[in-house]
């Protein structure tokens, strides 16, 4: 090389590193884009706006200094900010909202611990695939890393949860930051998503200014250096942060099955003697309503079985709900409609499935979709889409077609069989305290029309989980795929403020209950009564079916028969004590509680229950 091409060499790449450098330090965007030193406003207000442009009813929080500038202006725009106990539970209440109202739910809290805190709700969040944006504070931007007050890598922790995971460093970027994580938090397979907020990018300039300003600087060229940055520092920090902005909803991208794939799936269930429909989740996600998605079921007269969110979907008493014997239905149906549902550990890795049986599998994510199709089962036909509108389509093109009558009769008349069996064990006379299949059975029998249930437990909850019967879509809440503890408070909490006429019960076990119990002050401080139903048999009974009889102890299975009920009052709510001497009287109990819920309090029942005779909390397989 010559020595005229080797200068041309560094020349370049020292252009290009000035280039960089201009860049990086905002000095080019600095001349274009002033700083309004004056001005009040805070970049708080700017995530407000947002989050008000996109409908956003409710902020979840439990409050720290790294965020207070995001809650105050949340505040003033009329959105409700709702403060708990737990940041969990924040979280919790965020999925719980994005479920019920097809909208993103929103949770604000403080760096370090605070965010760390939520690992596992957001985690939930994932796996049930809730669109929830979860807003963190953290160090200012120049003190990261530098050993400030709970400064850690909070993006590392969040990566592996999120959809999308970024940290604003400009003020100017909160308004397009935003409304880009609303956007990806809902397209494809919605998911929770995470921003993080720098403390320096959410309050006043004058405030930052007082922060950043030199103090001390030493004397000499290093000095006049260090001083030269922060201040060009702070300038790229609030250059154009105020000018207008765009704050309307980004497009949603959602994928749809093909007119092929419709068509190809029309066929094959219109010769189908034997279908049966496994609906999930994901068929009560946006954008088809979920009534209409109930009428083009009710049109297909297809045996559906429902689980996650779409239990209740068919009402209370439908036809074509089947509750009970499913690994017996899926042995003889000649096709299977797996709508959403995924063949992981809930249908036996797709083991459950007949080899005979032709197959249309749809989900919007195709790692789902296919989820062990390699193993246990094969479909005839995948199709990556929206279940929801797959479903009016296929209705659609089955316009006159019904499924024989006689397939859902013959499932519907084994299911009553079962039901009755299971309606005589509830008769049954445990050793000690109340059958807790009497219990539900009573309950449901009592529940009003609009309830809503929200399930948080092991072994008492997976017999509500056959006993009890949603009223309508959207009816029922239980933490998904990830069987996570101590969703009650935060669900419960999001679902009341969802709808505020509605009967919010929570279905606790006695160890799940421990999670979330302090909520019920939020519910006294936000007027959001809920009922809370507590299986209380001192024991976490579902590992302890198994744990005795295999190893032959119960060492950290039993708990106590603790008064919950007392704690519940502690916090403002009202507590009833449930025992064996008070089983003919249940229905009044549970009647007093509903008439105390109306009047705005907060109801515990604590039902002292005994061991039934069923296995794993349930009384079917």
């Amino acid at each position: 090389m010559d020595i005229g091409a080797a200068v041309c060499c560094c020349f370049t790449a020292a252009l290009g590193m000035v280039l960089f450098a201009v860049y990086k330090l905002g000095l080019l965007y600095q001349i274009f884009h002033k700083v309004e030193r004056e001005s009040p406003r805070h970049g708080g207000e700017s995530v407000a706006e947002v989050l008000r442009a996109h409908g956003i009813r409710f902020i979840f929080t439990l409050v720290g200094g790294h965020i207070s500038p995001v809650l105050v202006a949340c505040e003033k725009l009329g959105i409700r900010v709702v403060d708990t106990r737990h940041e969990a539970t924040a979280v919790f209440a965020a999925d719980a909202v994005a479920r019920l109202s097809g909208t993103v739910g929103v949770a604000a809290v403080t760096a370090g611990p605070g965010l760390t805190n939520t690992i596992t709700a957001v985690k939930n969040a994932q796996m049930a695939e809730s669109p929830v944006l979860l807003i963190g504070g953290a160090a200012a931007t120049l003190l990261q890393g530098r050993g400030a007050l709970q400064d850690i890598d909070q993006m590392s922790l969040f990566k592996p949860l999120c959809k999308f995971c970024t940290s604003v460093r400009r003020v100017r970027e909160i308004v397009p930051t935003v409304r880009k994580a609303l956007a990806i938090a809902q397209s494809g397979t919605p998911g929770p998503v995470f921003v993080e907020f720098p403390i320096d990018t959410l309050y006043p300039y004058h405030l930052v200014e007082k922060e950043v300003s030199p103090k001390n600087i030493p004397k000499g060229i290093m000095g006049k250096i260090t001083a030269w940055y922060l201040k060009n520092h702070l300038t790229n920090l609030f250059a154009g942060a105020w000018e207008p902005r765009e704050l309307s909803p980004l497009p949603v991208l959602i994928p749809q099955a093909s007119d092929q794939e419709v068509q190809r799936c029309v066929e094959l269930v219109s010769r189908a003697k034997k279908p049966v429909i496994l609906l999930g989740s994901q068929a009560t996600l946006p954008p088809a309503p979920v009534h209409d998605i109930r009428k083009a079921l009710e049109s297909l007269g297809i045996p559906c079985f429902l689980g996650g969110m779409s239990r209740g979907m068919l009402g209370r008493d439908s036809p074509l709900h089947i509750r009970q014997n499913r690994g017996d239905a899926l042995k003889e149906a000649d096709l299977v409609l797996l709508a959403g549902t995924v063949c992981d550990f809930r249908l036996g890795y797709g083991k459950v499935l007949s080899r005979r049986s032709q197959i249309i599998a749809v989900n919007r994510d195709r790692t789902q979709l296919l989820k062990n199709s390699d193993l246990f089962w094969k479909p005839t036909v995948a199709i990556q889409g929206d279940v929801g509108s797959f479903l009016l389509r296929l209705s659609k093109g089955l316009t006159g077609h019904r499924c024989p009558e006689e397939w859902p009769q013959s499932l519907k008349d084994k299911d009553r069989t079962k039901e009755t069996a299971n309606r005589a064990k509830a008769s049954e006379r445990t050793e000690r305290h109340l059958n807790p299949l009497s219990v539900l059975y009573n309950v449901d029998k009592l529940m009003a029309e609009d309830s809503i249930i929200v399930t948080d437990g092991g072994d008492f909850v997976g017999t509500a989980a056959y006993i009890m019967r949603p009223r309508g879509p959207l009816s029922w809440l239980d933490p998904g795929a990830f069987g996570t503890l101590g969703v009650g408070g935060g669900f419960a909490l999001g679902a009341k403020l969802c709808r505020p006429d509605a009967e919010v019960w929570i279905v606790y076990g006695d160890g799940s209950l421990g999670y979330s119990v302090a909520e019920f002050d939020t519910f006294t401080r936000h007027k959001t009564p809920v009922i809370a139903l507590v299986g209380n048999d001192a024991c976490w009974s579902q590992i302890s079916r198994e744990q005795v009889p295999i190893l032959g102890s119960s060492v950290a299975c039993v708990l106590a028969f603790t008064d919950y009920h007392i704690v519940a009052e502690g916090y403002g709510g009202k507590g009833h004590l449930i025992g064996r001497e008070d089983e003919v009287q249940l229905g009044d109990i549970v009647k007093e509680a509903q008439r105390e819920c109306r009047d705005g309090k907060s109801v515990l029942l604590n039902v002292l229950i005994g061991k039934s005779n069923f296995r794993d909390g349930s009384i079917s397989v």
